[in-house]
């Protein structure tokens, strides 16, 4: 072994594992340095990927020619659509993993990668000549050179984990943390904080009342989140929810004074849409009763997860405040949960291909950003793959809108405007999300990793004939005319108002009542082309109907997107001299000069710049 590669990955979690498949997929001479190669793609808190605008990431990801949407898919125990009862801008996939068949199924697909190597061992140090990245140095001596790092270290960087009083330094439990490559980082001038996660108690499943809980079953229908994956493998297993209490909520507060999220002992900033129970208890104190879920850790263990109920108090207090809800009298727990602060660095410090600013050819992904989440990372980590690659062998960079995907969303809020708590993704984060659907994925994003060959040609083949299966259909819904006297009697068994004239399929599509599935029943030759599909029916049926029933929104939608698609199109970095720009106004003289935008969209969107100052950039460009 030379030590000599295009790319090196630091840390082999879900940014980790999906930046080193892409810059190998690419052509680079990839290597994944990873503290222990029994832990790659850990799921360290809840095992189950997905969610709201989560799993359209997942989807996004796949899109790309990702491994986050197959995996998942190889390795899911149960799975669910959420929000059915919204439109499809809503729908988002969420999925149960079993945890220990997710790590081998990923480590399976790294290893079986053409230019891809793993190493066991810890960096401590990054090696920097002339304001570029050279390489890394490891704990066990190994120097390695490379052209570009790319660094998803997770929560490992300086983590020390709290339990009461209790403080563990450590990247997980059991598992040590990273010293000395957050210094070796900062020392270059790269901006680094502290935030705060946690994860809750794991539960022996034999000491628990099931009789006592409410089931939460998941779905077994067509739905995935690989766009290329075959059906689920494993046997599907069912949820549980439950209930706190006053009691449980009185034991908690007894610990408060223990807490180290509330005795000063933490002082880093925790997720706001994951708060721990104590958090909850002291944000609403007049509510009686939270959620928990109970949820397998896999397919054949006993370990179980539960949801909604992480905490950082005395063990003690844990279990004896759980004990107080019925279910859980007879409680057996595998560990308690804890909390951990870890490093992480200033994301507006980074381009939109996720490369420093500061220290050239060094890319950055995942919770070393400031976000939270399985999914945000993996989203980050494909984008900064990919650009490593084009950094080492040539190209424009990668670079996804807003309107494009849910991870060009997340990006462009890292790096304009910066985080102040651990960056969660929500649909309502999306200005353009009819246009972001987890249906759509492969349409919007499928062709772009295909002309860059990351996208292989059997995904593209796939994408061209579910992409002219759609139209098509849709074609056809345009064409056909409904006579009023041949349709009115099944108006009446479909709940909706009859006809008085004759008009097109696709108008009767329109309405709420009806669906491909219940319409094509009395219309024949509807029934006839949809006959006519080979395969993935319901998938191409499901994305046909999107269209059909939100072309309105989702125009309206793409006018809106392309609008601002001009400012896009303004480049204004190295044009301003924003600090002596007296016409604008002060903060906007301050925020300018830290992010310097590359775009005047993008500045458009900084916090504290008003519209007004955007306008008086024009005028200054129009001059």
């Amino acid at each position: 072994m030379d030590f000599k590669y295009d790319v090196i990955v630091i840390g082999a979690g879900h940014a980790g594992c999906e930046a080193a498949a892409a810059a190998a997929n690419l052509g680079s001479k990839t290597c994944l340095i990873t503290m222990d190669m029994n832990k790659i793609g850990q799921m360290s808190c809840n095992p189950a990927v997905g969610g709201i605008a989560k799993g359209q990431i997942v989807r996004e990801i796949d899109a790309l020619g990702g491994y986050m949407g197959l995996v998942t898919d190889r390795t899911a125990i149960q799975f669910r659509m959420l929000n059915r009862s919204k439109g499809p801008a809503m729908w988002s996939p969420r999925a149960q993993c079993d945890r220990g068949k997710f790590i081998w199924a990923w480590r399976e697909v790294l290893e079986n990668i053409p230019n891809l190597h793993i190493w066991q061992d810890t960096v401590e140090e990054l090696l920097v000549e002339d304001g570029a990245v050279t390489g890394v140095q490891t704990c066990w001596g190994v120097t390695f050179r490379a052209k570009c790092v790319v660094l998803t270290a997770g929560t490992f960087l300086n983590g020390l984990m709290h339990i009461g009083h209790k403080m563990l330094p450590g990247g997980r439990c059991a598992e040590p943390a990273s010293y000395h490559l957050t210094e070796s980082i900062t020392r270059h001038g790269v901006v680094a904080g502290r935030m705060k996660t946690g994860t809750p108690v794991r539960i022996d499943a034999r000491s628990v009342r099931f009789d006592l809980m409410d089931t939460q079953d998941g779905e077994n229908d067509f739905h995935r989140f690989s766009f290329m994956s075959e059906p689920r493998r494993l046997k599907q297993l069912q949820c549980w929810t439950c209930f706190t209490n006053e009691e449980v909520h009185e034991v908690l507060r007894s610990g408060l004074a223990d807490s180290p999220l509330f005795n000063g002992q933490i002082q880093s900033i925790g997720p706001r849409y994951c708060p721990s129970i104590e958090t909850k208890i002291v944000t609403f104190p007049d509510k009686p009763q939270h959620q928990l879920f109970l949820e397998p850790e896999g397919e054949t263990t006993r370990e179980l997860y539960l949801n909604g109920f992480s905490s950082s108090l005395p063990m003690e207090i844990q279990i004896e405040a759980l004990k107080r809800i019925p279910c859980f009298r007879e409680l057996v727990v595998y560990r308690p949960g804890y909390a951990i602060e870890y490093d992480y660095f200033d994301p507006t410090q980074l381009r939109h291909t996720l490369e420093s600013k500061v220290i050239k050819n060094l890319f950055l992904a995942g919770q070393v950003n400031g976000t939270t989440g399985y999914e945000e990372a993996g989203g980050q980590g494909i984008v900064a793959g990919i650009n490593a690659h084009i950094n080492c062998h040539g190209g424009g960079p990668f670079v996804l809108g807003r309107d494009e995907a849910y991870i060009g969303v997340l990006i462009d809020d890292l790096v304009t405007k910066g985080v102040d708590e651990p960056y969660r993704m929500f649909t309502s984060r999306a200005e353009y999300r009819i246009l972001l659907r987890q249906d759509d994925a492969d349409m919007r994003l499928t062709e772009r990793a295909y002309r860059i060959g990351l996208a292989k040609q059997d995904r593209y083949d796939w994408l061209c004939r579910k992409r002219d299966a759609v139209s098509r259909l849709i074609k056809f819904a345009e064409t056909y005319s409904i006579k009023a006297d041949k349709i009115n009697d099944a108006m009446d068994a479909l709940g909706t108002s009859r006809l008085s004239h004759g008009c097109k399929l696709i108008d009767l599509l329109g309405r709420p009542q009806i669906t491909v599935e219940n319409i094509a029943p009395y219309v024949p030759a509807f029934r006839a082309e949809l006959e006519k599909i080979e395969a993935n029916k319901e998938e191409i049926i499901e994305a046909a109907e999107v269209q059909i029933k939100y072309k309105g929104y989702i125009d309206r939608e793409r006018m809106i997107a392309d609008k601002i698609h001009r400012l896009e199109s303004i480049h204004i970095r190295g044009r301003f001299d924003y600090a002596n720009l007296q016409s604008l106004s002060t903060e906007a003289r301050q925020k300018l000069v830290k992010i310097d935008p590359e775009t005047l969209a993008q500045a458009s969107r900084i916090p504290g710049v008003s519209p007004s100052d955007v306008n008086v950039l024009l005028v200054l460009l129009g001059r």
